[in-house]
Formats: structure tokens, sequence, C-alpha cells
């Protein structure tokens, strides 16, 4: 007796977006190595992983020769197609805790309308060991307040009276442009306390405990979540911080962090600040 019923159609697998991004790095650097290194795996990783892209899709993606590395007509193809979706897929982005809270909460449901199909992990820390992280491929991208050179203080150590001085932990870029800006004696004259994030900071200055600098990107939302707070704009302020994301030179989605970079560039803006509270 013969089984009548339909043979079950046999499900393709799909090629992985790790596939795609060695077979897109090996197109750029033409190098197995270097296309590895790009890649931060074993050059055995990647030659594995492209050849599994093309088991997968049954055709000849690269042609290996000792002297160099070519791509076949249809390899183009498909490095032409996995280059197009912008955007896509998993990327891992850091920022830092005096921008993240003030910038992502606003950029990402803009980010997920325009771009449905990216899988964003952030994670939140200092810079230098967003950085660090960032240098050994646990990052994509990381969101960072670049170094500056203030020229004239905006405020000086004098200025402050008797006020005690409320700031951030030791290692914080924060803190670092405030000491480098304000001119404060390495900040230790009228410091009395130290905090691990702003929110702490904010809650000790509306308890009556001091004063403490606020970037100018905070001081919208903390402006309309704390009745207890006066915000003072310091005069001629030349205090800017550079927003920058970071990404490792020649990473293979460069591009993709780029259109990240815009598309983030709006919030990283003040707003609006209003009347004085």
């Amino acid at each position: 007796m013969t089984d009548s019923s339909p043979a079950r159609p046999r499900i393709r697998p799909l090629p992985k977006l790790r596939q795609l991004r060695y077979l897109i790095a090996l197109d750029a650097w033409r190098h197995f190595g270097r296309a590895a290194e790009d890649c931060l795996v074993t050059q055995s990783t990647l030659s594995a992983g492209i050849q599994e892209l093309e088991a997968v899709l049954g055709v000849t993606l690269v042609e290996r020769t000792k002297r160099r590395v070519l791509m076949t007509p249809l390899g183009e193809e498909v490095v032409a197609k996995a280059r197009q979706p912008p955007l896509s897929g998993r990327l891992s982005l850091g920022a830092i805790p005096t921008i993240g809270p003030y910038v992502l909460p606003r950029a990402l449901p803009a980010l997920r309308r325009r771009y449905p199909d990216l899988q964003l992990f952030l994670r939140e820390d200092q810079t230098a060991r967003l950085l660090a992280q960032l240098r050994g491929g646990d990052l994509d991208v990381a969101l960072i307040a670049l170094p500056f050179d203030t020229g004239h203080p905006a405020v000086e150590e004098d200025d402050l009276g008797d006020a005690d001085l409320l700031m951030l932990e030791d290692g914080h870029c924060l803190r670092d442009h405030a000491l480098t800006t304000c001119r404060l004696g390495g900040g230790r004259g009228n410091e009395v306390f130290q905090a691990t994030g702003m929110n702490t900071l904010l809650q000790m200055v509306a308890a009556g405990m001091g004063v403490t600098l606020l970037p100018g990107i905070a001081e919208p939302y903390e402006r309309a979540r704390s009745d207890g707070l006066s915000f003072v704009p310091l005069a001629g302020n030349p205090m800017a911080r550079q927003i920058a994301l970071a990404w490792r030179r020649q990473a293979v989605r460069a591009q993709d962090y780029r259109l990240l970079g815009e598309a983030l560039a709006p919030f990283v803006q003040p707003q609006d600040r209003g009347a004085d509270a």
C-alpha cells in the first residue's frame, strides 16, 4: 500500500546576515585576511561563512586564486542586493548616561518608523568603557561627547560663592568637561558630593544640598519633571560639547552608521527651553 499524500516541499535555508556581511567585507577588501579582521573573526571563520552562503544559494560567489580574490558576476549581484536594505538587522548602540536618556527616548520611535527592519540593542556606560567595547567588537556604534577646547572659562570657582557643588563621579566625560570649562581647581574646592547619574544629582539639588551643572540637551526634560529646581543659563556660555556617533574605521556597515547618525542628528539639538522655572 502506498501513501498517496503529497510530499512535503523542501524548505530551503535562507542566507544569514553574518554570511552576507562577510561577503560584503570580502568584496570591499578583496582579501580574506583583511576582510576577516574587519569583521572581527578569524580568516577560517569568514571563509567558512562564505562557503556556507555559496552552499545555501547553490552558486559560486567568489573565485579564489593564490594572488587575488575575484567576485563572480553572481557574487557581485548578491553583494549589491545585500547592501540595498539600509539600516536593517541587528545593530548595537552604546550611549553615555548624559546623552542617552535625553536623546534615545525621542529618537527611537522615529527610527522604528523609518527603519522597521532595524533591531537595535542599547547599552549605557561611561565613555572609556564604551570605546573599549567598540574597539573589541561588542558594540557597532557609540554615541559620545567629544573633548573640546573652551577657550575662556564660563564660570570661575569664586563665582560659586559658598554654594556646595554636586557633580558626577570620576569617569564621566561631563565631569571632565565641566572641570575644564569652569576652571574649578580640580573640582575639589566646592565639591561635596559625587553621583553615578544625573537623576541623583538633581534630587540632591531639589533637596537644597547644593548646585550642579546640567547639559543643555537635558534641560527641557528635567525642567518639565522637576518642580523644585531653578535653571540658570550661563551668560555668554562658550561651553559646547560636540556629540558624535563613533564606529570602527573601515567598518563594513559604515554607510548604515552614517544613516543612523543622520537620523539621530535632529534629536541631539537642545529643545526650546521655554520660560525660566
